[in-house]
């Protein structure tokens, strides 16, 4: 099975996440979903994002693993409203994803419009990991 761009974080428990609700689902399933797929060598991952701005969002790849982080603080109270119901959240999300060791990591690009964040990640040449120990 081909590991590549599984979600860093897979548990078998997540395919009953949409069978059991909870507010722990809330905030981890249904944040963050994302598109992945190749094209013109190149791997691309888009991602709804909606109600952040680019400058609450962060990338960073550490070692094979690239992770996107989204940020938002706590809104004031307003005293005045009688809130019905907040459902809206503020906090932080986080994803990430195993790259593997077919990926240009020094030229990836990321461009965020309209609540979709759209990563190019370029493919190269895969390294090899075999190989071959001499016997004495």
């Amino acid at each position: 099975m081909n590991m590549r761009f599984m979600p860093k974080r897979y548990d078998i428990d997540d395919f009953f996440d949409d069978f059991i609700p909870s507010v722990d689902r809330f905030s981890r399933s249904n944040q963050m979903k994302c598109d992945i797929y190749e094209k013109d060598g190149k791997y691309n991952i888009e991602m709804d994002i909606p109600g952040y701005d680019k400058k609450d969002i962060s990338i960073e790849v550490d070692k094979d693993v690239l992770t996107v982080t989204a940020s938002k603080e706590k809104e004031e109270n307003d005293e005045s409203k009688n809130y019905i119901r907040r459902e809206r959240f503020c906090g932080t999300f986080s994803r990430s994803f195993n790259l593997g060791s077919d990926v240009d990591l020094e030229n990836i690009d990321a461009e965020f419009v309209k609540g979709m964040l759209k990563i190019t990640i370029p493919k190269t040449e895969e390294k090899s990991s075999k190989k071959t120990i001499d016997i004495k």
